[in-house]
């Protein structure tokens, strides 16, 4: 393992797949930079901005929120998605994210990043079935989904206070523990890859 890499910082950009204002899985994202292991940094991208996929739209040049979002994911050492669960699948809005990201095909900023998924939802699964999801879509993305430990947070509405601050211990060392292993698994890629 490349000593240079293990003493480095490793930096994350985290998104969600949610535009809602007092989102869960915003919130959940807010809760993992105040986890986060010695030795990693995190910046939360809002994705709201980014424009319905259009490939007229990328013929003419990348919209500045799509670029912006391309060149945060360049900069990052990994990637942290927090998604909820719409009808079984991941919502329309983090699969447009990817979609831009993905492109020009060949020259993704996504290709070989290593992420950590995890969702909250009301329901009983936590967002299991949309977390199966993005990892296809990381798969042939060729990005380097972690895949243990998996943090998945259903009855969302009883695990954050009304300020939307998460406070159930035991999803706040379930985030912790991803994130650590996230920067473990960080570490190693790079070593093995020389990035």
């Amino acid at each position: 393992m490349s000593a240079t890499f293990t003493d480095r910082v490793v930096h994350v950009v985290a998104f969600a797949g949610s535009l809602r204002s007092r989102s869960y899985n915003r919130a959940a994202l807010r809760a993992a930079a105040e986890l986060l292991p010695e030795g990693m940094t995190m910046e939360i991208f809002d994705l709201s901005p980014i424009p319905v996929y259009n490939e007229d739209v990328e013929a003419k040049g990348f919209p500045a929120p799509v670029e912006e979002f391309k060149a945060r994911i360049a900069a990052a050492d990994a990637l942290l998605i927090a998604t909820p669960e719409y009808n079984y699948s991941i919502p329309g809005v983090l699969k447009n994210a990817l979609d831009w990201a993905s492109r020009p095909p060949g020259r993704s900023p996504l290709v070989g990043k290593p992420v950590a998924l995890m969702g909250a939802s009301t329901g009983y699964f936590g967002t299991a079935r949309a977390q199966y999801h993005l990892r296809q879509v990381c798969v042939i993305l060729n990005m380097y989904p972690l895949n243990n430990p998996e943090v998945f947070i259903p009855a969302a509405e009883t695990k954050f206070d009304p300020d939307e601050r998460l406070t159930d211990e035991r999803t706040r060392e379930s985030i912790g523990r991803l994130l650590a292993a996230l920067r473990t698994w960080t570490i190693r890629l790079r070593a093995e890859t020389g990035v």
